[in-house]
């Protein structure tokens, strides 16, 4: 007998679609199953959220028209009901369709994109457990045994947050229960699965962008078949449907790698905070440089802190030195400081890693006479040149080409590149150091899959002198020789038009920081800036952790950012400017009415009402990205129920023009 089944697809439309399931002889349950079907002409895959025997009373369709399914997928069913109201509240939260969210949380091979934290995986686990010291062993019980659902190991790099981590996991384990742990994507190296997986054997499921998505698919049925009992993995891995889950461990919780890129735009921090919060089991998060919400949470109790301070392998914290640019006229990116505790590193035989998270050759093409910068013509950021192919390159679209002799605004011969990035520094490591043996790693270097992997163990096992490289320099690995890490230029990220812009920077130096000094006591680290009294900057080469948070804390709530309001993100997208303009001058129209109504109206969401603002509508900082046009308005309030009430009764009432694509960020982690 044919059966009607109600159907999401991963498109912007928030309902479900009926389809007939003609060939089920079995009469078998097809919920939570996948089906192949035709939508409108194109071939798609849907989600079975719900089935019947009769066709649903609201379905506007009379039952002759109903189309079939081509096929479906699966012989057991892949999402739970669990994750049927997980995708449910995901929808919710973030504004996007049901169909949308379970798509995110089903593997289909779809490459988690890095926003660009700083992760520095603490140290590989090790393959046996390892004798705790007394601080970690009373970390261990008291996670364990505390009646608080919220815990936070809180410990400079070098302390044993993993190895607490992994004991966390065995304890659970021998109780019977499941744990989700999860590692920004740029933590999960080769070393750290091969070492969790020879210590759990193949009760660990490791989710991650290298498997192909029947790879992906396969380890998500041993999960819910009860064979695997431990799930690592980046980002999406928060969803995986493991059986009697027992807690849920964040790893380098501050790292920007688990907020999604794309719709839905949820974070993983978030979806585990209430996914535990439902079944009342404790979330553990653990980071040297916690975000500052996290850092506020710790010390109004909202989380139970843990605190390691001992450095386990020995090796003091590294010496850290500023070094301010502004003092010496440097025709490159070495200072003279820098090129000669480079030259007594290279004397005593140990290594050096320089550090600059700027890819390509020079920042971006400059004329001296007039000051026009070349610019891409699809995003309005400044093109790199990048040497070997000779080319100025857009980093958002692509978009490339040659780089003029002369300067198009004003014809003036005098032109150059301000600024440098990975190839430029390359170049002049290797001509400042011609016996050296450098290594370059960042995406531009790597060519073939496990490349990285081979210049990092090349690298640790003294094959070369000089690793240079933007973050992927510094995944978390221990490199017994390495004396000396310099940090090119500390002010990269600080003049971004974004309120996370100073931590970002702390976390980067620090983090930086902490992979020198950890097997020899003189480890040193020298940080080149043109600001060297920042804040963060000054706090962090000062080792003094408190006094950042503690001032950055204080800014925060002065200027009204989280942890002190919430924040919803309404990006317009079109081909032209005038559009994009128009589609969010329209949108702010609708918003400030719907605010308004909240304010007049006398319910509980009127007070917050009352202190919630709308900022905008404003060009994005980066204005233009592959040939769109962007504006922005930013909802911010002392309510995230109150932001979401309002975007959710502007999406219903607003149809935006055909040409104009509308984002929503709920809690967005940069406003670029």
């Amino acid at each position: 007998m044919a059966r009607f089944l109600q159907i999401v697809l991963n498109i912007p439309l928030n309902q479900s679609f009926t389809y007939l399931d003609c060939e089920n002889a079995e009469n078998k349950s097809r919920v939570g199953c996948r089906a192949d079907l035709k939508f409108g002409n194109r071939r798609m895959t849907g989600f079975v959220i719900s089935e019947s025997d009769a066709l649903p009373s609201d379905c506007p369709v009379e039952e002759s028209k109903i189309r079939p399914i081509l096929r479906i997928l699966d012989d057991e069913p892949i999402f739970t009901e669990e994750l049927s109201e997980l995708a449910a509240w995901v929808s919710h939260y973030y504004l996007c369709s049901v169909g949308e969210a379970v798509s995110a949380m089903i593997p289909s091979g779809k490459r988690e994109s890095d926003a660009g934290g700083f992760s520095f995986l603490e140290e590989s686990p090790e393959t046996k457990a390892r004798t705790l010291s007394e601080e970690q062993k009373q970390a261990v019980e008291e996670i364990v045994t505390s009646d608080s659902k919220l815990h936070y190991l809180y410990g400079a790099t070098g302390t044993g947050k993993t190895e607490v981590f992994m004991q966390v996991c065995e304890r659970l384990l021998s109780q019977g229960k499941g744990v989700i742990y999860l590692v920004p994507e740029i933590g999960l190296t080769k070393q750290v699965i091969e070492a969790v997986v020879s210590r759990f054997g193949n009760t660990a499921a490791v989710l991650h962008s290298g498997l192909t998505p029947s790879q992906k698919l396969s380890e998500w049925r041993r999960i819910l078949n009860r064979e695997a009992r431990i799930v690592i993995g980046a980002r999406s891995a928060v969803f995986a449907p493991v059986p009697d889950l027992g807690m849920i461990i964040i790893d380098e919780e501050h790292d920007g790698s688990y907020k999604s890129g794309n719709t839905p735009r949820y974070h993983a921090r978030q979806v585990a905070m209430y996914r535990c919060g439902k079944k009342k089991i404790p979330l553990l998060m653990g980071s040297a440089t916690p975000s500052v919400e996290a850092w506020h949470l710790m010390e109004t109790g909202g989380i139970k802190k843990h605190v390691l301070t001992r450095r386990l392998a020995g090796g003091a914290m590294p010496h850290i030195k500023c070094v301010n640019l502004s003092g010496f006229s440097i025709d490159g990116a070495i200072s003279p400081v820098l090129q000669k505790e480079i030259e007594e590193t290279l004397a005593q035989k140990r290594q050096t890693i320089l550090f600059l998270n700027r890819r390509g050759f020079t920042h971006f093409f400059r004329c001296n006479s007039c000051g026009f910068e070349l610019k891409c013509k699809n995003c309005s950021v400044s093109l790199t040149f990048h040497k070997a192919e000779k080319r100025l390159r857009c980093h958002y679209c692509g978009y490339s080409v040659a780089p003029p002799q002369q300067c198009p605004e004003c014809g003036s011969l005098d032109v150059g590149y301000s600024g440098f990035g990975t190839e430029f520094i390359e170049t002049e490591v290797k001509a400042k150091f011609p016996n050296a043996r450098v290594v370059r790693v960042d995406t531009d270097s790597l060519n073939h899959k496990g490349e990285l992997t081979e210049k990092l163990d090349a690298f640790k096992k003294g094959e070369y002198d000089i690793m240079l490289g933007t973050q992927m320099v510094a995944k978390g690995l221990n490199f017994p020789n390495l004396k000396l890490v310099g940090v090119v230029l500390a002010d990269t990220g600080l003049h971004l038009p974004d309120f996370r812009a100073a931590e970002r920077t702390f976390a980067l130096i620090t983090q930086v920081a902490g992979r020198a000094g950890r097997f020899f006591p003189d480890g040193k680290v020298l940080v080149q800036t043109y600001c060297p009294d920042s804040e963060p900057i000054a706090y962090a080469v000062a080792g003094k952790t408190e006094a950042f948070y503690e001032s950055e804390v204080k800014t925060r709530e002065m200027l009204n950012f989280p942890p002190f309001a919430r924040m919803l993100r309404l990006v317009f997208r079109a081909p032209s400017e005038k559009q994009a303009a128009s589609g969010a001058n329209g949108a702010a129209a609708i918003l400030y009415k719907i605010l308004a109504g909240a304010r007049a109206n006398a319910s509980k969401l009127q007070e917050a009402a009352c202190h919630t603002e709308i900022l905008g509508p404003a060009e994005c900082p980066l204005s233009k990205i592959a040939a769109n046009y962007r504006q922005q308005i930013i909802l911010r309030g002392p309510s995230v129920s109150l932001l979401q009430y309002m975007a959710h009764t502007f999406r219903e009432n607003f149809k935006a023009p055909s040409e104009v694509y509308i984002e929503y960020d709920v809690d967005p982690v940069s406003l670029l």
